[in-house]
């Protein structure tokens, strides 16, 4: 009877284990329904259709709204008495307040049901990723804190809305960066079609947002540029003063130290905004394929890198170099160009810079796909909605800065392109092009290879945990010569690994030194250095109107490609 006890307790024992070790019950798994699809053969078919059916309507919310949100915008900037901008802050308001309801009752509601965050995607909402998203949340905050202050000061001639639609605008922020923060890598397994409407609603308003603020920074440019060609004519005439978008000559700042400082907030923090949109709408956009996915539990575990500075030198450095010459000549062009006759000098200086750091970059680039092909590492093909989408953005964003160059090669080759400005404006478009397309190939390349990790040291650990269990096998072994199995194991995991390691170190040089120097030209055209628009060549070519549109379809995409580059660039470093 004993024995038959004992053999009871061990098989329930063994029963408990493996339902302990199993993956999560079907049970607790909820599949998707669609009315359309209610006579599916299977559960799993029916569940693939109602995924791809609430995808396709949460994404018809999205592309309506867009384009009713468009509209407004369009309106208000050809026909501004008809719709204003306090039309359109109003409806940007009625579609923030629904997206906090929304985000209010996933934080409280949704997330918190039974099974609804079964799994979590390890790639999604990387540390540089939700560390941008804080960082822009923050600076946009300040700058419509410095627009409220602005806007009371103005109180006189400022509507009342341009106080409360800051006022909203904060509140958004700081529960969209909070959701972000903390549930950008769920895979809801509940609510499914009413999660992603909520999340291409917010990327909807993000979009709208994004757009508002880029047709707004661009009005500012063409008033700016407008106003200091009449300077330029009548020989400084011109009121000092240079409004804003919507605002007019009546409603200038007073001479008060406070006002300065708010409409200086207001302008130095305005590049920040569009980038936290962009950003916003990257997480969101891959928590929205995340919805109702089901991650394998055969899946290889994401390997959290650390970022270390070890063994890097020349990277640093050079990057370093290119960031404070860069400095200096963004600082002495702001001088020079903000005058009221710029000096064709600083042209000349400002491009200068561009021809010779370009090319350095761009044989950076060839030199780390060429150590990438010349690696033996194994392709990563595991799904991955993160990577993919960071391909599709890196490949979008390059057709802004590759659209304006060859409009200007057009505009320089159809002129005269052996003069010297010219030329160097020609050699920049033409470098610019290859930089761009260098560098994507070596980021997409980088983010598509297994680090070392995944593939070098898993073969190593094996041949080495083989060597141990061999020796665990004979039972005579003594501890000591245990041990010296195990340090014969490691030396030889060592010797093997060290044989790659000029290759790890030239790609995490590379990559730092691209990090750098994408983080200078990021910062030079975001603080107002656009010398594409202020030269004065492909406008008089191609005419005001014309060139305007293309700089305003090409500039934005181009910052947001620097400041998305630094993010790949730093994946690719920390998986080297």
């Amino acid at each position: 009877m004993s024995g038959k006890k004992v053999s009871k307790q061990k098989s329930c024992q063994l029963c408990k284990n493996r339902l302990a070790s199993a993956p999560h019950d079907t049970s607790t798994i909820h599949y998707e329904k669609f009315w359309l699809y209610r006579h599916c053969s299977s559960v799993q078919q029916g569940d693939r259709q109602a995924q791809k059916a609430g995808q396709l309507f949460s994404g018809l919310l999205a592309m309506n709204v867009v384009f009713l949100g468009s509209a407004f915008v369009s309106s208000m900037i050809f026909n501004h008495v008809a719709i204003t901008l306090a039309d359109v802050w109003i409806l940007l308001s009625i579609l923030k307040v629904l997206c906090l309801c929304w985000i209010i009752y996933y934080l409280l509601g949704t997330s918190r049901q039974p099974h609804a965050v079964l799994y979590r995607d390890s790639h999604a909402g990387p540390m540089w990723i939700r560390g941008s998203v804080l960082l822009f949340g923050i600076f946009s905050i300040l700058l419509n804190t410095f627009h409220i202050g602005y806007s009371a000061v103005l109180i006189q001639c400022k509507s009342r809305v341009e106080i409360v639609f800051p006022s909203i605008e904060i509140l958004f922020i700081c529960t969209q960066a909070f959701f972000l923060w903390h549930h950008s890598k769920d895979c809801i397994q509940v609510q499914h079609n009413f999660t992603r409407c909520g999340l291409m609603l917010t990327i909807a308003t993000n979009l709208l947002l994004w757009l508002l603020s880029v047709t707004n920074d661009t009005i500012h440019m063409e008033i700016e540029s407008q106003l200091r060609e009449v300077e330029q004519r009548f020989a400084g005439k011109a009121p000092s003063h240079i409004p804003a978008c919507n605002e007019t000559v009546s409603c200038t700042c007073p001479n008060t130290t406070i006002c300065k400082v708010f409409q200086k907030g207001y302008i130095l923090l305005y590049p920040f905004n569009t980038e936290f949109c962009l950003v916003c709408c990257s997480v969101l956009y891959v928590m929205w394929k995340n919805v109702g996915r089901r991650i394998s539990h055969h899946h290889v575990p994401h390997i959290k890198h650390k970022f270390k500075l070890q063994g890097v030198v020349f990277g640093p450095l050079l990057g370093v170099i290119a960031v404070i010459i860069g400095i200096c000549v963004f600082m002495m062009y702001q001088i020079q160009a903000t005058s009221s006759v710029p000096d064709r000098q600083v042209f000349v200086m400002f491009y200068s810079y561009y021809v010779v750091l370009l090319p350095l970059m761009s044989m950076g680039a060839v030199a780390g796909t060429i150590i990438h092909a010349l690696e033996k590492k194994e392709l990563d093909t595991v799904k991955n909605p993160t990577r993919s989408l960071d391909v599709i953005l890196l490949m979008g964003a390059a057709l802004g800065q590759i659209g304006m160059s060859y409009f200007s090669i057009v505009a320089l080759v159809a002129t005269d392109p052996r003069e010297l400005l010219n030329s160097l404006i020609l050699s920049y478009s033409v470098l610019l092009i290859l930089q761009t397309i260098t560098q994507n190939v070596f980021i997409i390349d980088g983010l598509h290879r297994q680090p070392l990790g995944h593939t070098h040291s898993s073969k190593e650990e094996e041949t080495k945990g083989e060597q141990i269990h061999e020796a665990c096998d004979q039972r005579r072994m003594s501890m000591l010569e245990l041990g010296q199995e195990i340090r014969r194991a490691s030396l030889s995991y060592i010797h093997s690994y060290s044989h790659l390691s000029w290759k790890r170190r030239a790609l995490r040089e590379i990559s730092f030194f691209l990090v750098l120097c994408n983080i200078i030209l990021w910062v030079i055209p975001t603080f107002g250095a656009h010398p594409v628009f202020e030269n004065g060549l492909e406008k008089s070519f191609y005419g005001y109107s014309t060139w305007f549109a293309i700089v305003n379809f090409g500039l934005p995409l181009g910052v947001f490609y620097r400041m998305h580059s630094v993010g790949g660039l730093l994946e690719v470093y920390v998986t080297a």
